[in-house]
């Protein structure tokens, strides 16, 4: 991959943008179908995520057991215990009143957690520039929460005063221990991040290896969760057909989840073999932004000027991180000289 501008996409690179668009969209769309009908089907979503990876993955990647690892096990033991932690955390949070936009806001402000956790625990230094824009990501984060949080506090309105009084503070204290959980699992998906950064440093970079053990070595830990999802089994099959399939539409959704989320992931490593840092960065943000803004419009979920205030910080503050508007710049530069 080289490092310098590109005044045209390969073949390969255009096919990476529209995996990670339709797969990583439609993805949001399907897991947003389900939490609509069944609020508390984080486990099942991410168990089947986990089996369907997991099992391609010893195909192509593991070759039915026989490839040799490029990476000691004690090491996929740490960055699985890591990963399985925050997939489960994340799609758990939706159990507790968490919306789906407030949710994706959440996990587009990796890169603050990644800047706090390099300052304490790599000793990182970074220009004014990081510290800002991170400041901006965090004040983001922070309106969209606060704006959110009257969601939480919002009773059934056909309840008595008295019992909507008592159920306004049960779901506001749910919907703190969401955010709670939210905020664990962004910082804990940062330190994932650093350790792997160490782990390829040392043994180089080995994505679909890497891909196959994260998903395959958690799978026992399920068996902690078999109750939960056993019970949304039955749930899922009760469910209504899905017209004009015979088969009851939860599962229809689910299937279609787990799909578009193996085709997200393979898009995402497409481009990072492809591209620059630079296409990879704004794909994936313009990727984020517009599933935000299909959930907003086509789910009608609650969205206020705050909203769309923390929403410009929290992606302005990313493309500012990334330096994104010097680089594109240098780009323009460099294709008028080359004309």
């Amino acid at each position: 991959q080289s490092s310098q501008p590109q005044s045209s996409l390969s073949p390969a690179a255009l096919v990476g943008i529209g995996m990670v668009f339709a797969g990583c969209c439609s993805n949001v769309f399907f897991l947003e179908l389900i939490i609509k009908e069944a609020p508390s089907s984080g486990n099942i979503v991410t168990f089947f995520q986990f089996l369907f990876i997991a099992a391609h993955g010893f195909v192509t990647t593991a070759k039915f057991g026989r490839a040799r690892r490029a990476i000691p096990l004690s090491y996929y033991a740490l960055m699985v215990s890591m990963f399985f932690v925050v997939q489960v955390v994340n799609n758990y949070a939706l159990n507790f009143n968490i919306s789906m936009p407030l949710h994706m806001i959440f996990r587009s402000g990796s890169l603050m957690a990644n800047l706090v956790l390099g300052v304490l625990i790599l000793n990182k230094s970074y220009p004014l520039s990081k510290y800002a824009s991170v400041l901006v990501i965090t004040a983001g984060i922070v309106v969209c929460t606060i704006e959110s949080a009257s969601d939480a506090r919002r009773p059934p309105a056909d309840e008595a005063e008295a019992a909507a009084a008592a159920s306004e503070q049960v779901e506001l204290l749910r919907w703190c221990l969401g955010v709670l959980m939210l905020v664990f699992a962004l910082f804990m998906s940062a330190r994932m991040g650093i350790f792997q950064e160490e782990t390829y440093r040392k043994y180089g970079k080995h994505p679909d290896e890497s891909l196959f053990y994260n998903h395959c070595l958690p799978l026992p830990g399920f068996l902690l969760l078999s109750a939960d999802i056993w019970q949304h089994v039955r749930l899922f099959s009760e469910s209504a057909p899905m017209w004009p399939l015979p088969v009851p539409r939860l599962w229809v959704w689910l299937a279609g989840n787990v799909l578009t989320q193996y085709l997200c992931i393979r898009g995402v490593f497409i481009l990072t073999t492809e591209c620059s840092s630079l296409t990879v960065t704004l794909v994936v943000t313009l990727r984020k932004f517009s599933s935000l803004i299909f959930s907003i419009f086509y789910f009608n979920n609650r969205f206020t000027g705050m909203h769309w205030l923390g929403t410009i910080c929290v992606f302005g503050g990313t493309l500012i991180f990334t330096e994104t508007h010097q680089r594109l710049r240098n780009l323009l530069l460099d294709n008028r000289k080359k004309s």
